[in-house]
């Protein structure tokens, strides 16, 4: 019982995890492209030939500090918010979002072999490599059906009946 109740609260979870990987696998290439049109290609090997002289904990803190002056602008985001400044707010926190999530994914990208060294770094990435797994198995046949609804496969003679009864009330409205 305690299973069926919580299963739509895994599945959320399992969305918003996925939204995430989908942010990180595309962003990494937009991040490589502008990597390769401005000097930060030269940035990325001075980085990687200083990572290479640090310990994999000295390279976690390398991997962590690029992002915390992010933070401040996620606060500027939710003041904005709360200030009802809608559209404003909305494009600060995703600009943000994207920017954190771009950040992270070069800066992995130079630190990565570094960090795997540390066992519990790599039981952490393993674990996290296996978790999307499951969000994606997990959403996966909801994706289908979403697909399926759209092309109109999907659409059942309930669902049909449905949207024919509220045209009907709304004609009836008019």
């Amino acid at each position: 019982m305690l299973r069926r109740l919580l299963q739509p609260f895994w599945i959320l979870l399992a969305i918003i995890f996925l939204i995430e990987a989908w942010l990180w696998d595309h962003l990494e290439p937009i991040v490589a492209r502008v990597v390769a049109m401005i000097p930060l290609r030269t940035f990325k090997q001075w980085l990687a030939d200083r990572v290479d002289s640090l310990s994999p904990v000295m390279t976690l803190i390398v991997f962590i500090v690029p992002v915390i002056p992010l933070f401040p602008l996620k606060l500027v985001g939710f003041w904005l918010l709360a200030h009802e400044y809608w559209l404003s707010a909305a494009l600060t926190i995703i600009f943000a979002k994207f920017l954190g999530v771009g950040v992270a994914a070069f800066v992995f990208d130079v630190t990565r072999p570094k960090l795997l060294e540390m066992q519990w770094f790599e039981r952490l990435y393993d674990f996290v490599i296996e978790l999307r797994a499951k969000a994606a198995a997990l959403v996966d046949p909801i994706k289908l059906r979403i697909k399926e609804a759209f092309n109109g496969a999907g659409w059942s003679s309930r669902m049909l009946r449905l949207i024919q009864r509220f045209r009907k009330s709304v004609h009836e409205a008019r």
